[in-house]
């Protein structure tokens, strides 16, 4: 497949990916990304990041080759982890201090138990796809379709993971990929049928919001399962173009993505407003942080901020801004944003009328 389509994000930051997913083979002999580590190098840091989350006071983040690098100093400094492949990752969740899941091109799952210091491979795509086709057998449907993309091997990327808990978890990613563990990614369980997804579209992110749980994806694309089964159900919406993320914040949902669209929900996604942020270029990345701080970046390098639930967003000043893909807050309530420069921390500064 493509890879320009296939990519969480758009524009300079997906083609500096695409350019390490093609410049490999070129430069050196094949291997299986699969079956190589990623390579320990002092440029991890400075290199291509695209997520960033906290487990407990440690800041964890993933980008390119299979780079995971974990912080113990609020982003001061950073120790790349033991990664036993050198899939480009784009995505990590962690459910507490200890345990995690990150995920990436090759349809790649990889499991931490120590914070993020050590990673295991649970799944990848060439499991997946022969799980999928199995299912697909003893259902009796989409037998066409799935030996397709089993036969296709590792080519579909997850693009997005989410625990509830240290058993229940889902990831999600292109052209509807879509399976759920319930014992902590041992197992996988196909959820290809169970979406109101007829096209195919790209899944880009998930993440609850009450008792429901969400995911967007491509064409404006937004659907939502309740009561735990795991049964996503299409929700109109107002908008028709690629949706990369979304924010929960108690009863508030938020949903962002191409050429600055955000959009706010109090009421379960029943009804849509458009938040305004004087922002072009696409939204790929948000925060939740202390006493309501809501925090969103930009393709473009802009950061914007909210303190009223996501009602009103303005832009932080930022000196001499990169393009970002992710940000994560603090325990010292200062940002730290991932991206084309790879990881700095951004101090939280008063936000520009």
């Amino acid at each position: 497949m493509p890879h320009t389509r296939i990519m969480r994000i758009g524009g300079p930051v997906a083609a500096v990916m695409m350019f390490v997913a093609a410049a490999g083979p070129a430069l050196a002999s094949f291997q299986d990304v699969l079956d190589t580590p990623a390579v320990v190098t002092p440029q991890a840091r400075r290199a291509l990041l695209v997520a960033v989350t906290r487990a407990g006071d440690r800041l964890v983040a993933v980008g390119t080759r299979g780079h995971i690098l974990t912080s113990d100093d609020q982003g001061s400094s950073w120790r790349q982890a033991r990664v036993p492949v050198s899939a480009d990752l784009t995505a990590v969740w962690f459910v507490d201090g200890r345990r995690g899941w990150a995920v990436g091109h090759d349809g790649v799952v990889l499991n931490s138990t120590d914070g993020g210091s050590s990673w295991t491979k649970q799944l990848d795509g060439n499991q997946a796809g022969r799980i999928l086709a199995d299912d697909c057998e003893k259902k009796g449907i989409l037998l066409d379709e799935a030996r397709q993309i089993r036969d296709a091997g590792a080519d579909k990327p997850f693009l997005d993971v989410w625990f509830a808990d240290e058993n229940t978890g889902y990831v999600v990613g292109a052209f509807n990929m879509i399976f759920r563990t319930r014992d902590g990614g041992n197992s996988w369980e196909p959820l290809f049928d169970r979406t109101d997804n007829p096209q195919r579209l790209h899944l880009y992110a998930i993440r609850p919001s009450g008792d429901a749980l969400f995911i967007v994806g491509e064409g404006g694309l937004v659907l939502k399962s309740t009561g735990g089964d795991a049964n996503f159900k299409t929700v109109p919406f107002p908008y028709n173009g690629s949706l990369f993320g979304l924010l929960a914040d108690g009863p508030t949902l938020l949903v962002f993505g191409l050429r600055g669209h955000l959009y706010r929900s109090g009421d379960g996604g029943a009804n849509w407003t458009r938040i305004e942020t004087q922002e072009r270029s696409a939204l790929v990345g948000a925060a939740a942080g202390a006493g309501g701080r809501l925090s969103i970046v930009a393709q473009s390098g802009a950061v914007l901020q909210s303190r009223d639930r996501g009602r009103h967003f303005t832009a932080l000043a930022v000196e001499r801004p990169t393009p970002l893909a992710g940000v994560a807050e603090g325990k010292d309530g200062q940002l730290l944003v991932v991206g084309f420069a790879g990881a700095h921390r951004l101090p939280v500064q008063e936000a520009t009328k």
